[in-house]
């Protein structure tokens, strides 16, 4: 019927969770569509229909999605609350009911991290199958001009056999190198993981991009809004547009 969506698209869209998580919510009994319990694969009108999760309402009709690029600094976790009270990603910014992160950043990682209210688009970026690259600068000691042949062709890790898209090694100050790796997948600490495999020491690490969205000059703990580009880019990646942002 012309103006209905699936429900655990409606629930992704309207950045309550991914489209994975949503379907596990509605399966638990959690979800309820003007009143009655809502069942996996239930169709909605979000112009017409009340949707509610554990009793409260959710908004589930076409709203902007926010978007926001931060430049994550050293020190901080990537995670909505810490129980050890240390500083998280969501303490730099103003923060909007339903934000997510798209791919974590470790404790001591820097750098680009995308946070959006659009559930579903965070959730494709990040699935293996998208193929999506990350490149990450690691300033580092060691051989790296070795370290880099090395890890070209193909590192196994406790986790699997990683090959990166891509390996390029520079010079920086006092004798340290700038390794440069680009990855298509999301591992836990897979390349500070990588540089230890192939010798190196690793002082300082920054993902510099994520698929089609850079850093580019960007201060360390500031944010902006995606570019009109990169909007544009995003949507070709995940298969749909994105909807008008409300980017902070």
């Amino acid at each position: 019927m012309p103006g209905t969506m699936r429900l655990h698209r409606a629930l992704a869209r309207a950045g309550l969770a991914s489209r994975r998580r949503a379907e596990v919510l509605i399966g638990e009994g959690r979800v309820r569509v003007n009143g009655a319990i809502a069942h996996v694969g239930q169709g909605i009108d979000p112009a017409t229909d009340v949707v509610e999760v554990d009793g409260r309402r959710v908004n589930v009709k076409a709203v902007p999605s926010t978007w926001i690029v931060l430049n994550k600094p050293a020190g901080v976790m990537t995670t909505r609350a810490d129980p050890q009270g240390r500083r998280t990603v969501f303490d730099l910014i103003d923060d909007v009911p339903g934000l997510v992160y798209v791919g974590r950043l470790d404790l001591e990682t820097e750098g680009l991290l995308m946070l959006t209210t659009d559930g579903d688009a965070a959730n494709r970026l990040t699935h293996p199958r998208a193929g999506v690259e990350r490149v990450y600068v690691a300033t580092v000691e060691g051989d790296a001009r070795a370290a880099a042949e090395r890890a070209r062709r193909g590192v196994m890790l406790h986790d699997g056999f990683v090959v990166p898209r891509r390996v390029t090694v520079r010079g920086a100050p006092d004798g340290r190198w700038e390794f440069e790796v680009v990855i298509a997948e999301g591992r836990k600490r897979e390349v500070r993981r990588l540089c230890r495999e192939v010798g190196l020491r690793v002082e300082r690490l920054v993902r510099t991009s994520f698929g089609p969205v850079s850093l580019g000059r960007l201060p360390v703990g500031a944010t902006r809004a995606l570019t009109a580009k990169e909007r544009s880019d995003l949507a070709r990646v995940i298969g749909r547009p994105l909807e008008s942002a409300d980017s902070r």
